[in-house]
């Protein structure tokens, strides 16, 4: 009897699993823009942990940041007045399977269009033109790329296409990856690394939060930023780039620019657009 009692609790756990699954295949599959205006509600994956870009308010327990403002005024402009922007955490890490399991219909997360995202994945045009560059401690003797040596260690985030660049970049050095940038910032004051890299929008977020800290030696990298769907979502697709254009046209685009980065020493808004 105890056997029985087992098989079917078996049986029952597997036909849960599959229809979970199935629930997400479906997602994933639907298309997406015809269920946001059932809903009148785009969901879309952001980072919380991103300084500029994507951060949790401790006090509000809101996210803010440019890719909020934007996931906000894209939403609208997508489904009109009534269109609600639902946000969902991911991390650089995430985004992509959250992405994959239908659990967003968008991820707007400083995500760098790259040709091995783009094979499984689809992207809007560039909303924003970041770099690689690094971020040390004042005073630090690495004032560039160029300094990191056998001897050096340089944090990165799991799932970000810096950690590849940085060792291409420099294949000398010892590279640490961690699981997101909170994490990463903390290892970097922890002196656990000599530099952390990721894109200079990210790290200069990292520094208005700790002074101590800046980002030096230019960027060596193109990062353009872009929205990225299912395969498959084109009708999604197409709609987003419109709505971009018109932000971009409308004004919008220019002010939200302003609002998160405008008064950053040593960045350069122009680049970015």
């Amino acid at each position: 009897m105890q056997k029985w009692k087992k098989w079917l609790a078996l049986a029952a756990t597997m036909l849960v699993a599959l229809a979970l699954s199935g629930c997400g295949q479906n997602a994933a599959s639907r298309d997406a823009l015809a269920h946001a205006k059932q809903t009148d509600t785009l969901v879309w994956g952001v980072k919380a942990d991103t300084r500029l870009f994507g951060l949790m308010n401790i006090k509000t327990g809101k996210i803010e940041g440019f890719d909020i403002d934007m996931a906000k005024a894209l939403t609208k402009q997508v489904l009109g007045k009534k269109g609600k922007a639902q946000l969902v955490q991911v991390t650089s890490d995430t985004r992509v399977p959250m992405l994959k399991g239908g659990n967003v219909d968008a991820v707007i997360a400083t995500m760098t269009i790259t040709p091995e995202r783009e094979k499984v994945l689809d992207f809007t045009d560039s909303y924003f033109n970041a770099g690689q560059s690094l971020l040390v401690a004042k005073g630090s003797k690495i004032k560039s790329v160029k300094d990191l040596t056998a001897d050096t260690k340089v944090i990165g985030v799991q799932g970000s296409n810096s950690v590849d660049n940085i060792k291409k970049a420099a294949p000398q050095t010892t590279v640490l990856q961690l699981s997101d940038y909170a994490q990463a910032f903390t290892a970097l004051k922890s002196h656990q690394g000599d530099a952390l890299t990721t894109d200079n929008g990210i790290l200069y977020g990292m520094s208005q939060q700790d002074s101590n800290y800046v980002v030096v030696g230019g960027t060596f990298t193109k990062e353009p930023y872009g929205i990225a769907l299912n395969k498959g979502q084109t009708a999604l697709q197409q709609a987003l780039n419109k709505a971009l254009k018109t932000l971009r046209a409308n004004g919008t685009y220019e002010k939200l620019v302003n609002k998160w980065f405008g008064d950053i020493p040593g960045f350069d808004i122009k680049e970015v657009e």
